[in-house]
């Protein structure tokens, strides 16, 4: 069943900055992060072990002009869906993640990860013959200075996925979806989460976040999406920049294409615009103004806490623009910490009290 929607306001069109609607009622916004707990979430897509491997700056090497970095500790996260998946336990949800992993040290720390939160994994496939996607940046500072990344090294299945593991994923990740109030499609290009699985999982309320293919999904149940500005622009081949009025046509477009519900774009400093399907007819869309700073400290991963808790919070009862509001909140909560990180239910109940007292 769709949950209940707000209609926007009726904006006239125009080449002018997009106006911020009014704020969501900060009281009901704590209300549905308080029932966080009683939902379920399937997560279908491609797992990642994000790895930070930090260093200190020794000298110039004498054999080329680079640097020679002194190891000091390396630290791994869980990343892409698997990123997904732990921002949802750690707010509160219960997660049922469907994906592949490697028989190999990154599959086995993804595996740990989840144990350790006391994630089911009884919807992951292990494969002898499959490599679990490691993404290694490496940090280097001088002695008592910020470290900065100086290099990114992506270790990935040279092929994609055999019919076998395909079909593995398919029935479990159909088993588990029944058991969910909503599916969460994790799409980094690595052939777990494909627009043939969504179409046979249609049935169920369907959230995507697609990397590279967002178009590909028109047509296959897709309830709603939330892409970046960058991967909009990217999909139609277009620069979208301070220009509103091309910012509303992508939006309606990619929204018409997929034939879906809602459409949420994260714009960076610029915050969220926000579609929706016949509530807004031909009218631009809503935006919703940056959370905290826009000067962010890592944004590694910050798309996996978005749609974590915009899938949440439509399972739990919200609208689609409140359910965008707390994502924003929850973005802007995450990128003021290093590496793949989370919010928790209790970081977001705190913004929302703040704010709320803030307001008063």
């Amino acid at each position: 069943m769709s949950p209940a929607r707000k209609s926007p306001k009726h904006l006239t069109k125009d080449t002018n900055p997009p106006a911020l609607d009014a704020a969501v009622d900060l009281t009901r916004l704590l209300d549905i992060v308080s029932v966080f707990s009683k939902q379920t979430i399937c997560v279908v897509g491609d797992f990642v072990l994000d790895e930070f491997a930090s260093c200190e700056i020794s000298r110039v090497s004498r054999e080329a002009p680079v640097l020679i970095l002194r190891h000091r500790r390396t630290e791994s996260y869980p990343g892409g869906a698997a990123n997904a998946v732990n921002n949802l336990a750690d707010l509160g949800a219960r997660v049922l993640p469907v994906g592949v992993l490697g028989t190999d040290p990154g599959g086995r720390a993804i595996l740990h990860h989840f144990r350790r939160k006391h994630i089911t994994t009884a919807g992951i496939v292990t494969a002898r013959n499959w490599l679990t996607t490691t993404k290694t940046r490496f940090l280097a500072g001088w002695t008592h200075t910020t470290e900065q990344q100086v290099l990114r090294v992506d270790r990935e299945p040279a092929g994609t996925l055999s019919a076998s593991l395909q079909s593995a994923v398919e029935h479990k990740a159909h088993r588990l979806a029944k058991q969910s109030d909503a599916v969460l499609v994790s799409d980094y290009g690595l052939g777990a989460a494909t627009p043939a699985l969504v179409r046979k999982l249609a049935t169920n309320r369907i959230m995507l976040d697609s990397r590279y293919r967002l178009r590909d999904y028109a047509a296959t149940g897709v309830t709603a999406a939330t892409p970046n500005e960058p991967e909009l622009e990217a999909a139609y081949q277009t620069q979208i920049g301070a220009n509103a009025a091309k910012l509303d046509e992508l939006g309606t477009r990619v929204l018409r294409e997929l034939g879906g519900e809602a459409l949420v774009v994260t714009r960076g400093k610029d915050g969220m615009a926000v579609f929706e399907n016949g509530a807004r007819g031909g009218h631009r869309a809503r935006h919703i103004p940056i959370y905290g700073s826009d000067a962010p400290v890592d944004v590694t991963g910050a798309g996996d806490t978005v749609i974590a808790v915009f899938t949440l919070a439509v399972a739990a009862g919200a609208s689609y623009f409140e359910a965008a509001h707390l994502a924003n909140y929850a973005g802007g909560i995450v990128v003021m910490k290093r590496r793949t990180a989370t919010v928790t239910r209790a970081e977001l109940e705190s913004t929302l009290r703040h704010e709320a007292t803030a307001q008063h």
